[in-house]
């Protein structure tokens, strides 16, 4: 008989939210990320990302928000109301 084997993985800190400097990067890793989709014409991943980073965008004070660069702002707001607007038609599941 063939013993099955597991792989130890690595825990990750998805427990603990992330705080400050941290969470300014990866709110703007998400940015990058959706715009890279956004590029390929990729509309269903850019959409989720941009949802993930528009959370947690949100819940930045407004000193931290200052700290994201402003490209990344201005693409997040106008994709935002633009594209991904209560105006526009939603996707089909």
């Amino acid at each position: 008989m063939h013993a099955i084997t597991t792989m130890a993985t690595r825990k990750s800190n998805t427990d603990t939210p992330l705080t400050g400097a941290g969470l300014i990067k990866d709110v703007c890793r998400r940015i990058r990320v959706a715009r890279g989709y956004w590029d390929a014409h990729n509309n269903r991943a850019c959409r989720a990302e941009r949802e993930k980073a528009m959370s947690l965008y949100e819940t930045l004070s407004a000193s931290e928000r200052a700290k994201v660069p402003q490209v990344l702002r201005v693409w997040l707001r106008y994709r935002s109301e633009k594209y991904f607007g209560a105006h526009r038609t939603p996707p089909k599941a």
